[in-house]
């Protein structure tokens, strides 16, 4: 357990190289523009409180923007109101932060009541015996999922049990200015081929000299999602999948975008906070030689990377490409929500649970800000209450991607943050010219097989 807890915390602190949900093409999730003072006071305490009077009090946890904050807490304290005698603390962070502070309260067992959890870390803190399993919840009642499909709670099952209930659904979307390229008169199709998107990059920069982002230091999703054309999904039983033939194709097309001029240089990055909406090139620099005109993220982002636009800019949006776009597309929990193993309350921590999932009160309130609802009776009751761009991004979810996807790849194991952390310094090096994609996936597979090996 304490060997496991430790590498918890070391893969904690490799985080903030990556993106999850938060941020980038990881997990699909959108960063905070602010964090409360303290707020993983409670949590840290390792207590589930009892208030004045005899209250019950729980700690709920979570990463976000603002938006996500202020609608997170206000549909807690909906649920206190309805059941008197519970106060429930709400608690959130940055997500390079998040983790780290998680990690940390693992190790002091103190893991909090209710958390968000991400697909990257569902397997490790369910084996490392830091989730309760819902299983038992979902069985009594107690937790209903009668309106979720079997693959959305197939998504957070770890070895039969349930540990992770969907906050949302979403999908991998490649976010682009629509207002330069309607300028320019350039178009847009869905499920692009990567000789089709090489050919817009291309034009695009010819016509306005607004260069790509190609994912740049926010990778991890993105290779899942380009292997998945080839068939190969990367972590295999303590090794990579695929050989180093197979892996050229992925480092190609960094090598392919310097070289025809159309990628945006490293440098760009250096003073930037990577997997950040508000500070990623497309909105954040305004020159055409550090500008961006896409940026790899996810659907339920597309409200916070207009927020953070300039004046004037439509944010629009379609699909990543891929060498073949079905085999590549996947729907996917934007995010999860999880009961901590250290609480006091476990049947009212799986309570406050089921209320964001299930509940209309919670909903009316949060209004799909995680992405679309996962229970479809949910779904169809808020949407004519969504804002234009979150009807957008339901459409995007429900006409674009479903008709046009697979099923996502299992979890990732022990040891895919750190393989990742060498991915992107990998293409790192080849973006600077020290390393040609032969090279690049012959050093990447040899170092992330061991890795994986040591795990």
């Amino acid at each position: 357990m304490k060997k496991k807890i430790a590498l918890l915390m070391a893969c904690a602190m490799t985080v903030a190289s990556l993106a999850g949900c938060g941020g980038g093409s990881g997990s699909g999730t959108t960063n905070t523009t602010a964090a409360a003072g303290s707020e993983t006071t409670a949590a840290a305490n390792g207590e589930t409180k009892a208030a004045a009077g005899g209250e019950t009090s729980l700690v709920m946890y979570w990463w976000g923007n603002q938006v996500r904050n202020e609608r997170t807490q206000a549909a807690l304290d909906k649920y206190c109101e309805l059941n008197p005698g519970i106060s429930i603390d709400g608690q959130f962070a940055e997500w390079n932060d998040y983790w780290n502070k998680l990690a940390t309260m693992a190790a002091g067992q103190a893991i909090p009541d209710v958390l968000q959890m991400d697909y990257m870390y569902v397997d490790q803190y369910a084996k490392s015996n830091l989730l309760v399993d819902l299983k038992p919840y979902i069985d009594n009642g107690t937790l209903d999922v009668s309106d979720i499909s079997e693959n959305t709670i197939a998504s957070g099952t770890v070895d039969g049990g349930v540990y992770a209930i969907a906050a949302g659904i979403n999908s991998p979307a490649l976010l682009y200015n629509k207002t330069l390229l309607d300028a320019n008169g350039i178009t847009i199709k869905d499920n692009m081929t990567m000789d089709e998107f090489y050919a817009l990059c291309k034009e695009i920069f010819e016509k306005t000299g607004v260069k790509t982002d190609i994912a740049y230091g926010i990778a991890n999703s993105w290779s899942e999602y380009f292997m998945r054309s080839y068939d190969i999904v990367p972590f295999g039983d303590k090794c990579m999948n695929g050989t180093e033939a197979d892996w050229i194709h992925f480092f190609e097309m960094y090598t392919k975008g310097l070289e025809e001029g159309w990628m945006l240089e490293p440098a760009v990055f250096a003073e930037i906070t990577l997997g950040s909406v508000e500070q990623t090139p497309m909105v954040y620099n305004s020159t055409p030689a550090t500008q961006s005109w896409c940026e790899f993220y996810n659907s339920n982002q597309l409200a916070a990377m207009q927020n953070a636009a300039p004046e004037g800019m439509e944010i629009g949006i379609t699909t990543w490409p891929a060498p073949d776009p079905k085999k590549s597309g996947y729907l996917k929990s934007s995010q999860f929500f999880s009961v901590g193993v250290h609480t006091k309350n476990e049947e009212e921590a799986v309570k406050v649970l089921d209320f964001m999932i299930n509940s209309s009160d919670a909903n009316n309130i949060l209004l799909g800000e995680r992405g679309v609802p996962a229970p479809t009776d949910i779904a169809e009751e808020v949407a004519p209450q969504l804002s234009e761009i979150d009807q957008k991004v339901t459409a995007f979810i429900n006409d674009v991607v479903t008709p046009n996807s697979s099923p996502i790849n299992p979890p990732q194991p022990d040891g895919a943050s750190e393989v990742y952390d060498l991915m992107n310094r990998t293409i790192e090096k080849v973006c600077y010219g020290q390393l040609d994609a032969a090279a690049a996936a012959a050093e990447f597979l040899a170092e992330a097989n061991k890795i994986m090996a040591a795990k």
